[in-house]
């Protein structure tokens, strides 16, 4: 197998997996594919990772992995974020190589989002 030690998939935890379906699914266009009733695995057009049904969710500040996202138009994304749904927790802010900000998903999830411009 070529690629082996590559980060392959991710996993985050979700108290309503329908809530998570359609916040990405609307935000950002990802697919889902159902695996029961506590596990949902989503695409987001090149990387696979997938939700399983917790009460806990994934932040920095608790020592999780940080998930950052790529934007062509940071400003852009921000604002689709929040219109559907996105609580921004960390304003736009630079950075050297670039400028992101933090947001939490309806389960409270923190993901960042970064841009390059």
């Amino acid at each position: 197998m070529t690629g082996s030690g590559k980060i392959n998939y991710i996993e985050l935890p979700a108290a309503d997996l329908e809530a998570v379906k359609t916040f990405y699914g609307n935000a950002l266009g990802w697919k889902f594919k159902d695996f029961g009733p506590e596990y949902i695995a989503f695409n987001d057009g090149e990387f696979d990772g997938g939700f399983f049904k917790s009460a806990l969710s994934s932040s920095a500040a608790s020592g999780a992995a940080l998930v950052v996202l790529y934007a062509n138009d940071l400003e852009k994304l921000r604002e689709t974020l929040v219109l559907h749904g996105a609580k921004i927790c960390r304003e736009i802010f630079s950075f050297p190589g670039g400028r992101r900000f933090h947001f939490l998903d309806p389960n409270n999830n923190e993901l960042a989002v970064w841009s390059d411009s």
